[in-house]
């Protein structure tokens, strides 16, 4: 399974496991969005696989003038 998916030009990263049910990644899937993720479930070959990403949040940095 690949790491890394870009899904419409967001990159995405696998969480690592393989979910033998819809249901158990779907939970996972509740889960990541919940904690600030954004998620996709990705089924192939009757096994199912999460992806998630999280943007970062803007830093702003002040200078001295």
């Amino acid at each position: 399974m690949e790491n890394v998916k870009i899904i419409d030009g967001k990159k995405f990263m696998w969480d690592g496991i393989n979910y033998e049910s819809e249901s158990a990644a779907k939970e996972n899937v509740d889960k990541y969005s919940k904690d600030g993720f954004e998620t996709k479930l990705i089924e192939e070959d009757g096994k199912y696989f999460v992806y998630s990403r999280r943007v970062a949040a803007e830093i702003k940095i002040v200078g001295s003038n």
